[in-house]
């Protein structure tokens, strides 16, 4: 055994260590959302969830197995706990769901490799075919900052850069005290553009599922959607007007292209699922989001839906229930409540206050300064961070399995 006591170090958000416990109690707090859950003896959709350790990916894997009994093998990519520091919050949290899967009698599989790579795609379909068989359902939750493109070689990164004009922001930066301080960008060169939606875009989304028609992995009904972000005027220039809003039209173009292409065949579909502004290591590198999100804590309060319940409406969604609107653009809308214009009305009036004035309660940054630490499994109520703790947990197993799981009835 490997104990430590572990505290909140580093810089910025960039803390140095992750806490397995606090972040066993997040994974918890998340299934409690599950108002409705399914029992494990009802026999639940196959399901593939690339991206699953963090955020969005995590909830909607939690929400797959808990609320309908989903057959999941998961992707991430994270690291295990060295010498000197413990494991990323990611490996903790994939235990921790593993754990409570397992207590449950819930099938969760997670798989640790760079998702990008075609060597592991095929070994994850590998292991599909044989635990699971045919897929209901395939849910994409990526955010890398680069990828290799595996026909060339060629390393992309990705860029979150304006495009067009520089772009100034004020984020909400946490140090000894919580303060504020301005940030501007460049804008974008073509080549950042381009890297960005290699990174981003829909490829590697398009990659799994003709990996799954081609191997005749596709069940009758079969849904896929990948989780994007629309986003506010407020942060446009930075975010959809930006780098990384090319790539998410790349993204949400990637869904009609599968939709008429390699899924018309079986009766499939694609869509993109627009989610919330949320907390996420992904978002904190987006100079004002951290604002912005503490702006819409504030103006929102417990209104604000937490990714666990958007989670359950996608499910809603893809089970046929409802749970959101599709709009023109073939987008669900989960994000309906932040665009709300009462709320963006309020953002709007408060996005142009002083320091001063945001840092004195018009916008939450102590929730903003929590939502950040617990990220990493600090700051959890019932956690008592003074004890050591067991760092080096474990890679979950791989569950025995006799046969391929019967497969759901999804919504057409």
């Amino acid at each position: 055994m490997v104990t430590r006591v572990l505290r909140p170090e580093g810089k910025g958000f960039l803390l140095l260590d992750s806490h397995p416990a606090g972040c066993a109690r997040i994974v918890e707090e998340m299934v409690g959302e599950v108002t409705a859950p399914v029992p494990a003896s009802r026999r639940g959709p196959a399901v593939l969830v690339i991206g699953c350790s963090g955020g969005y990916g995590l909830a909607a894997a939690a929400a797959g197995l808990f609320g309908h009994a989903a057959a999941t093998i998961g992707v991430c990519f994270e690291r295990p706990a060295t010498a000197r520091r413990s494991a990323s919050a990611g490996w903790y949290r994939t235990v921790a769901l593993a754990r409570q899967a397992a207590a449950a009698g819930l099938s969760f599989e997670p798989v640790n490799g760079d998702c990008f790579d075609p060597a592991l795609r095929a070994a994850v379909l590998d292991r599909a075919a044989a635990a699971l068989g045919p897929i209901d359902v395939l849910i994409y939750s990526v955010a890398a900052p680069r990828r290799t493109d595996p026909l060339t070689g060629t390393v992309y990164h990705a860029a979150v850069k304006p495009i067009g004009a520089a772009y100034s922001a004020r984020n909400v930066v946490v140090d000894r005290d919580v303060v504020l301080r301005e940030a501007t960008l460049e804008p974008a060169a073509d080549a950042e553009i381009d890297g960005t939606i290699k990174v981003m875009g829909g490829q590697d989304w398009a990659d799994w599922v003709t990996d799954l028609a081609a191997r005749d992995l596709l069940a009758p009904g079969f849904r896929t959607a990948a989780l994007t972000y629309v986003g506010s005027k407020l942060t446009a220039p930075i975010y959809r007007e930006g780098t990384i809003g090319r790539a998410k039209d790349h993204l949400e173009a990637t869904a009609g292209l599968l939709t008429a292409g390699v899924l018309s065949r079986s009766g499939g579909r694609a869509l993109t699922s627009v989610n919330c502004a949320a907390v996420t290591m992904s978002s904190l590198a987006i100079p004002g989001i951290s604002l912005y999100l503490s702006l819409l804590r504030a103006v929102a309060g417990d209104a604000a839906e937490s990714p666990m319940r958007q989670s359950v409406r996608l499910w809603d969604h893809l089970t046929g229930k409802g749970g959101a609107d599709v709009d023109s653009g073939g987008r669900l809308r989960l994000d309906d409540w932040e665009m709300a214009p009462h709320i963006q009305a309020a953002l709007e009036e408060r996005w142009a206050a002083t320091d001063e004035e945001l840092l004195g309660g018009l916008a939450d940054t102590d929730w903003f300064k929590t939502q950040m630490w617990r990220l990493y499994g600090f700051g959890v109520s019932g956690i008592d961070y003074s004890q050591p703790v067991e760092v080096d947990l474990p890679w979950p197993a791989t569950p025995a399995r006799s046969s391929p799981a019967a497969q759901s009835d999804l919504a057409g």
